[in-house]
């Protein structure tokens, strides 16, 4: 079986072709530019060019294209959005026009004299020529993808607030469990407008499970033979963007931290650690400092092992906490797709076995004999 897994990032997307028929570390393995970074590239060489903007496509992860269109639209140059694609800005529409970008319908946007670019957070057709130019088949029997999905809030309503909601609605309501952030396509929560959108961008093409990015790099960082010895852990994803942490007992969830990474402070992030144990965290005191919140379902513990991942980890080097840097089949960068395979995994009973002895066999192919 191959599986066809994309964590996509604010810095990095993160692409692994899984293939059951041998060992996971010599499946291919891709860190590139994230998908928000090439749009804000292609943006950036419109304004060099002194050219207006058109923006089609769809609902995609904002941060360096949203910095992107504003620089352009600072210089005096024109930026326009189809309905669709203005909703990576701001989910509502006047809000998009307080920025200054014009919604234009599609016919309109066809007719515009000016450098189009497509925003999408998947490009599958990308990922094939990529494939194809190292002559690897670009073929694959299911696609499972990760994006960070604040979701539809209403007018009024805090994005960061309306996300940390579904968060605690998840935990308070469900399983505790990590898989529960994961979702094939046909169950998507209608107010996760991003994954919706990546699911109409690939349409039908394969079967598509998503999920969000950071729970699939906690997922997927129990696959550190370290961290699945634990059964008591706090671990962090520590992103370019956004810092999430849970307390573990197992897979299943006591507790969660999100927090803007640009915004805490070291010091500040090891109390929250702690705070997160203890059951002493301020969720509000979080949203308050521009953070996401948090919420506890219990505590009384102290912190032991802290297991850490994300590529701004460095933020806890020498750490008085001791972290551990987890490295799943070697690659921390992977660690969103590894969670995208154990998710698959457990949504599609049939395939459980064949992914969970890939995962777990280290060395040659599979069936590979002298």
């Amino acid at each position: 079986m191959r599986i066809l897994a994309i964590d996509v990032g604010t810095g990095t997307q993160d692409i692994l072709l899984f293939d059951s028929t041998r060992a996971v570390e010599n499946s291919v393995q891709l860190v590139v530019p994230a998908p928000t970074v090439i749009a804000a590239g292609r943006v950036h060489a419109a304004t060099k060019r002194s050219r207006n903007l058109v923006l089609t496509g769809v609902n995609m992860g904002g941060g360096p294209v949203t910095g992107a269109v504003e620089q352009h639209m600072a210089t005096g140059l024109a930026a326009y959005a189809t309905p669709s694609a203005a909703v990576t800005f701001d989910d509502d529409p006047e809000m998009v026009r307080h920025m200054g970008i014009t919604i234009v319908s599609d016919d309109e946007a066809a007719g515009l004299d000016a450098d189009v670019v497509k925003l999408q957070d998947v490009d599958t057709d990308m990922v094939r020529r990529a494939l194809k130019a190292f002559d690897i088949d670009p073929v694959w029997d299911a696609l499972a993808v990760a994006v960070f999905d604040h979701g539809d809030a209403p007018p009024g309503y805090s994005d960061r607030r309306f996300r940390f909601d579904h968060l605690r609605d998840q935990i308070l309501s469900q399983r505790r469990e990590l898989l529960s952030f994961a979702y094939m396509a046909d169950d998507v929560p209608a107010y996760l407008t991003r994954m919706a959108a990546v699911a109409d961008t690939v349409g039908r093409q394969s079967p598509l499970l998503l999920m969000d990015t950071a729970q699939a790099a906690v997922l997927g960082s129990l696959e550190d033979p370290a961290v699945a010895a634990e059964n008591c852990a706090v671990v962090a994803n520590l992103g370019n963007e956004h810092t999430l942490a849970y307390h573990l007992h197992g897979s299943s969830i006591l507790g969660v931290l999100e927090h803007h990474t640009h915004v805490v402070t070291p010091d500040r992030l090891e109390q929250h650690l702690e705070e997160l144990m203890s059951g002493d965290l301020d969720g509000e005191a979080i949203w308050k400092a521009q953070g996401h919140g948090a919420v506890v379902v219990e505590g009384g513990e102290s912190l032991g092992f802290l297991s850490v991942i994300g590529p701004m980890r460095g933020m806890l080097q020498g750490s008085r906490l001791k972290p551990y840097f987890a490295t799943p089949h070697g690659s921390m960068m992977l660690a969103g797709s590894f969670g995208l395979l154990r998710a698959w995994a457990e949504h599609d009973p049939s395939a459980r076995e064949e992914i969970m002895t890939a995962l777990s066999t280290v060395g040659e192919d599979i069936g590979h004999h002298h």
